[in-house]
This record gives structure tokens, sequence and C-alpha cells, in this order.
């Protein structure tokens, strides 16, 4: 008999293996040494193996942990603060995030991560600018770490429609060395429990030369880009003002569009320009909510994944999305596409769920060690309560509901446990490795001072939220 760490027994097991969701019943997950390592009947488990510690999920489903591919939770105390506006990052968010200083965003980034962790996130791809906090963070929380170092020239300042952006190349060079120092500090910390990425934040945030030399850094590192991609009317201005050419086709003509980009949104692409960059080998996050609200598009993830390539869901930020929940993304992303094709069938939720585990880790280079559940992988995975009002009741013939519940009614707050590299950093409704209450004092202590720095800008901006509370909407 083999002694093992962990041995997970459920009467419902979704490997994600295969083409489809890799549904396995009444099965036992052998764990040891952070990984999965074998797979038996639950009534034979503990006859081949002992373990330290025995979890009996029977009334639960396991799967995969979930993965958010982009993040933004630097931003997260803005949340609510930015929506319903036009020309959203200017009008909308930047008073608030011009007011912030280092201590609102170390706060922030608590925020985010614990409310992931607690809607069954296990892997986080957070970028942002000075991505610190938000390492020291993932690495105290126990989750898995995918972060990204905004690296870009812009000019401070409010950009109205139609004017041309200013880059500052020193400050350009000082964001790219930033991101160099956060890879040669957090690179495969712990194990590879973080990675770190490259990050312009956009093509048109940047010079043709700095952004050349960013990919440059990153294939020196054998490592990914992530990179808001042709993200919106704005974006697409700026390229045609700058260029002459739309960002893909402009890109292409660079040599920017391969395997090694993860591209974020493809919101103003066209299905043709969508499938351009799914054939390049490229892989694309698509923010259901964020770009819903803040935009009214809906992303051509399907053009995508028709043309070959693989979709990974991500949350954005919550001052455009309001949560950090990949629940509310799969159910997002099934409702758009459904209501802008006119056609119930398109993206089921078996399809979501996989862009959510497996077909997201395929689109971020990471699908050999996460995304399924499957021998020699990372013990990756949470636990969902079938017995929470919102997963009732349970059918299992002549047809499984549990994949269309976890997608069209689940919440987040089912999920009870979650586990990375086979520890359990999740539990009963407890952060293991974090003090929530002493996180939430923090974010409580800083709400004034945002406010105070805030208010001059946010009136002399006069957006659609200033007039909302001028008429007593707010």
């Amino acid at each position: 008999m083999k002694t093992v760490d962990m041995i997970v027994k459920t009467r419902h097991l979704f490997t994600m293996e295969g083409d489809g969701v890799g549904y396995l019943e009444n099965t036992a997950m052998i764990i040891d040494r952070g990984r999965i390592i074998d797979f038996v009947p639950t009534d034979a488990a503990e006859d081949s193996y002992r373990a330290e510690e025995v979890l009996a999920l029977f009334d639960h489903a396991v799967l995969p942990g979930l993965i958010d591919a982009h993040t933004h939770v630097d931003i997260c105390i803005a949340r609510g603060l930015a929506q319903d506006t036009d020309n959203w990052m200017f009008y909308g968010l930047q008073p608030f995030e011009n007011a912030m200083v280092q201590e609102d965003i170390d706060a922030s980034v608590k925020l985010g991560i614990m409310e992931a962790i607690k809607a069954g996130t296990t892997t986080i791809g957070e970028f942002s600018i000075g991505i610190e906090p938000a390492c020291k963070f993932i690495n105290q929380s126990g989750i898995r770490g995918n972060i990204t170092e905004t690296v870009r020239s812009l000019e401070e300042r409010i950009y109205h429609p139609g004017e041309l952006y200013e880059f500052n190349e020193d400050k350009g060079k000082r964001s790219l060395e930033n991101n160099i120092a956060m890879y040669d500090k957090w690179h495969d910390k712990d194990h590879g429990r973080i990675k770190i990425l490259f990050g312009p934040q956009g093509a048109d945030f940047m010079s043709r030369e700095l952004l050349l030399q960013v990919r440059e850094e990153a294939k020196k590192r054998n490592t990914k880009i992530h990179m808001h991609l042709q993200q919106g009317t704005r974006e697409t201005e700026q390229i045609m003002m700058r260029y002459g050419k739309r960002p893909v086709e402009w890109l292409k003509e660079i040599g920017y569009l391969d395997e090694s980009l993860i591209g974020v949104h493809l919101a103003d692409c066209t299905d043709e320009e969508a499938e351009f960059v799914a054939e390049s080998g490229a892989g694309m996050i698509v923010c259901p909510g964020s770009i819903g609200i803040i935009d009214g598009i809906v992303c051509p993830s399907m053009a995508f994944q028709n043309a070959g390539g693989y979709v990974a869901l991500g949350s954005d930020q919550a001052p455009g999305n309001n949560c950090h929940n990949v629940f509310n993304e799969m159910k997002l992303a099934a409702l758009f596409n459904k209501i802008s094709k006119k056609d119930p069938e398109v993206m089921p939720a078996w399809k979501v769920l996989r862009m959510a585990t497996i077909e997201g880790a395929k689109a971020l280079g990471m699908d050999q060690e996460i995304g399924s559940l499957a021998c020699g992988k990372k013990a990756d995975f949470i636990a969902v309560d079938l017995k929470k009002l919102t997963m009732q009741p349970i059918f299992t013939k002549p047809m499984r509901n549990i994949v269309p519940n976890l997608v069209y009614s689940a919440r987040g707050n089912e999920v009870i446990l979650s586990v990375v590299d086979g520890k359990i950093i999740y539990k009963d409704q407890i952060l293991l490795n974090v003090d929530e209450e002493a996180c939430l004092a923090e974010i409580e202590s800083r709400i004034d001072c945002i406010s105070e720095r805030a208010e001059k800008e946010f009136e002399e901006i006069a957006g659609t939220n200033y007039i909302f509370m001028q008429e007593g909407k707010l």
C-alpha cells in the first residue's frame, strides 16, 4: 500500500479530458507531491493507497480550478465607479485611478484576489502597473499566478476622442525595465506557481520600436506576451492615424502575431481579423462582462474558435465588470453569443466550462500543467456543493444537469473547496492563508482618501455619472 498526500472521493468528477467534460462517476482522485497520480473506483481507493488527508465529497462536483486569465485587481477598489459611461478609460475610470496611491493599490489587489479565490479561481492572470503587490499576495494566498507587468509610453493626461496619444520614450523604457526586473525576481517562484509575462498595454500605447523590443525580451526568456489587442475603436483609430492600418494588419506587418502572443478582447476585430489571429497560433482572452458593460460589444470569440484557436475567459476589472467571478463570465459568454447570433444552440454550457478550464489553459500555453484533471498534471481543483439551492435538483438520467447548472445557475458561493498544487487554500468559506477581516478593514480605511483626491477631476470631467449624481439618480 502506497502512502500519498491526498485522496479525493466524489460521485461527480469532471476531468475536462477529451472533447467534452470528461465525466467520471464514483471515482477517487489520488494526489501526491502536488500532482495527480491515479484515478481509482471510490470503494477501492484505500485498498491501494493510504493518505494523510481524505476528502469525502460525495455531495459535490469536483472539477479543475477555474482560470481567470485577465484581471486588473489593482483597481478593484474602484468597483462600481466607472460604469454606464462612454469613453470609459478617461471619462469614467481616470479620476479615481489618478487618485490612488500605493496603499490604495495594495489594498485593492487583496480585495480582488480574495474575491476570485472564493469564487473558484485557482489561476489568476493579473495585468497591472507595478505587480509587486500582486506577486506578494498571490504568493501568500496560494493561488496560481500568471502575472503581467504593464509596459507603456503614454503621457498621462485626459485624451479626448480624435486626439493622437503622446509618448514618453524614457517612461516606456523604464516600464520595460520594471517588467524584466519582475521577471527576474518572481518568475517560476514556488516551483513554477508564479509565472511572469511581458505586457505591452496595447499597440496604441507605445512606439513601434518599444513594441518590438518587448517582443525580443519576451522571446529571450521563452515567456508569453499578454497584450490588449484591437480592444476597441479607440485603439483602431490611434493605429490608423499613426500607421494608416488597422491594428491586426499592422501587427501582422511587423511580425507580432504568433504563438507567443495572448491577445485580450479583440473587441473591434472583424470575424475575418479574429480568424487570422487564431490561425497565427496566438491565444485569445475574452472578458464578456467587462466589454459588454464598457462598450456594449460581443467579442468575436466564436470566430476565433471556429478558426481553430483557443479562448480563455477573464473578468477584467471591477470598475468595468463589477466582479472577479468566472461563473459570471461563463454565463455571460453563453448568453451574449446566443443573443448576438440569435441561436440558442451556440456556445453551450459545456463549451464555456471548457473555456474556463482546459481551453483557457491552452490559450495561455499552460495546458501541460493545468486545466484538466489527469495523471501527471498539477492538482488544481475545486469542489462545488450540489446541495446549494442554486444547484438543486440534480438529475443524472436521462440527462445530467450539473454542467448547465454550473454555467447558468451557480453564483460562485457554491464553491466550498479550492486546492492548488495539492494544497488547500480555501475551505468552508475560509481563506486559509489570508486574514480576510484585516484585508477588508484595510480597504475601508482607504475610501475617504480616494474620494477626496478624485472629487475635483470627477467634477471637471462632468461625465455621465457626475450628471447622474447631480440628478439624484445614483
